[in-house]
């Protein structure tokens, strides 16, 4: 008869190893670290029950697509507060992609908006903080502090930056590209262009043309 394989680590150890798979980034191990585990009722009572292995399991659940798997999760189960930020980022980002899958286009701040009131974070990962669009204040200052030192992060900063807020490379990305936008778009509203033009004739056929565009750009 078939044997279930035998768990040869503490639900402890099998926490540690997660814990470390995370911070490094690296989900493709984490994720045949989890499938790796033992199937035996006994074992899985045990890790069910502990916050790092259900934490894991739904970050590879979300960054292999499995959506319906990470909403079963976080709405299962009992996080605290320490988890939450994290966790919360992937609940609307999960949401925020679907909605985009299903409309076929990048979802404006709106649009954004309607997915968070239609989908809200569930009460087993929310601390009842208020969010200002979408993300903690605390979050949104974090962030800010690095555009000003660098509005163009690599992967490994956009990494550092994700574990530092809680959220997803991803998002990471996806505000620092938003805000750039809207540096962009502010400093076009606040260049004022005065044209002066002056034609001068020299000849009867021919005509010299001098156009002087003066920009001013008023700091913001």
């Amino acid at each position: 008869m078939f044997q279930l394989p035998i768990l040869n680590f503490s639900p402890q150890q099998v926490a540690g190893v997660c814990e470390t798979l995370e911070e490094s980034g690296d989900i493709e191990r984490l994720g045949r670290f989890l499938w790796s585990l033992p199937v035996a009722p006994a074992a899985c009572e045990a890790l069910n029950k502990n916050e790092s292995v259900l934490r894991a399991r739904a970050i590879v659940a979300f960054h292999t697509g499995n959506y319906r798997e990470l909403y079963h999760i976080l709405e299962n189960h009992k996080f605290t507060k320490e988890s939450h930020g994290k966790l919360q980022a992937l609940w609307l980002e999960a949401h925020y992609q679907e909605a985009e899958k299903l409309r076929g286009r990048p979802l404006g701040p709106v649009d954004k908006y309607r997915v968070r009131k239609k989908f809200p974070l569930p009460r087993t990962i929310w601390d009842g903080e208020q969010k200002t669009h979408c993300f903690k204040e605390r979050t949104r200052h974090l962030l800010r502090e690095w555009y000003l030192q660098d509005p163009y992060p690599n992967p490994s900063k956009k990494r550092e930056l994700a574990q530092a807020t809680g959220l997803t490379p991803t998002q990471v990305g996806n505000w620092f590209k938003n805000r750039r936008q809207r540096d962009r778009a502010a400093a076009a509203k606040n260049s004022i262009s005065i044209t002066t033009t002056t034609t001068t004739i020299t000849t009867s056929t021919i005509t010299i043309t001098i156009t002087i565009t003066i920009t001013i750009t008023i700091p913001f």
